[in-house]
């Protein structure tokens, strides 16, 4: 699917209402970081990532054979997630309003158990997700299967060890079919990074592992998303993998939840929903 960027953030904008209704419903969740990483999914879902569809909606199934795939290392910001591949096509619109429900397949975390079209593993468990797109990736290589991998973690999530060992891994073994993404928000769940536990220089930390590295400084800009995207892709199959920064803005989109830690994972009550959705465009129905 090809969209123009007016169109993909048409798309963005509905995204972000299904995000602070689903939270708000269930009264849990995390809308902040949510909001700062719609626009990346909205981009990759819609406009860059090659996927197996049939009639113009894709076609899952759990090897993903012949197409891209994406993982979500940093799975707390499910509502994000859920949403752009409910409204790629996934599933039902309508199985939003089950998100974090008794008997929902849309769990707080993305599981596989609950065999949700879109989800490959269970994640959320920070620090896991690099690793396993690592091992999709040399799957992939292996099969002569010319799909690429794309993963995104948290900033906050850098602070894993298991992510150090996997960053050592990709380049040593050429891993060259895919894409990291870092969300770089500054906010993570008691606090400001630089505070809890200071990450300095992402960049020059994985360019020394043998990365390859880009920056998206307009991370919550379609336009800026796209061109880094391309940028991405021109460089992949030369022995390094890549990484891009992504400065997004937590909570972007709502005045009162942007910058703030303290939107990493709060629910909106009902004077909050109506100001949020005050902002954000309806544009494809709400659910």
């Amino acid at each position: 699917m090809k969209m123009e960027i007016e169109q993909l953030e048409k798309v963005a904008s509905q995204v972000r209402r299904d995000i602070v209704r689903m939270v708000h419903s269930c009264q849990s969740g995390h809308p902040g970081g949510s909001l700062g990483c719609t626009d990346l999914l909205v981009a990759l879902y819609f406009e860059r990532m090659m996927l197996n569809e049939q009639d113009g909606k894709p076609v899952f199934d759990m090897n993903g054979t012949g197409e891209d795939l994406f993982f979500l290392s940093n799975g707390h910001i499910s509502p994000v997630w859920y949403s752009t591949l409910a409204r790629r096509g996934y599933f039902p619109v309508e199985e939003l309003a089950t998100f974090r429900k008794l008997d929902s397949r849309l769990q707080g975390h993305p599981t596989t158990h609950e065999h949700l079209e879109g989800i490959r593993i269970a994640s959320g468990s920070l620090g896991q997700g690099l690793s396993v797109a690592l091992g999709a990736a040399m799957s992939k290589k292996l099969n002569k299967d010319k799909g690429i991998i794309y993963v995104l973690m948290g900033d906050g999530e850098q602070q894993e060890g298991q992510v150090w060992e996997a960053a050592s891994f990709a380049p040593h073994h050429e891993v060259d079919n895919l894409i990291a993404f870092i969300d770089l928000n500054g906010q993570q769940i008691d606090g400001p990074t630089v505070k809890v536990m200071n990450n300095r220089d992402l960049g020059k930390k994985y360019e020394a592992f043998g990365w390859e590295v880009i920056s998206i400084e307009e991370g919550n800009d379609m336009a800026a998303i796209l061109k880094g995207l391309y940028e991405a892709k021109s460089r992949l199959g030369h022995g390094r993998p890549i990484l891009v920064l992504l400065h997004t803005g937590m909570g972007f989109g709502v005045d009162f939840m942007m910058g703030s830690h303290k939107w990493h994972g709060v629910a909106p009550n009902d004077e909050q929903l109506a100001a949020a959705l005050g902002q954000l465009e309806e544009t494809l129905g709400d659910y």
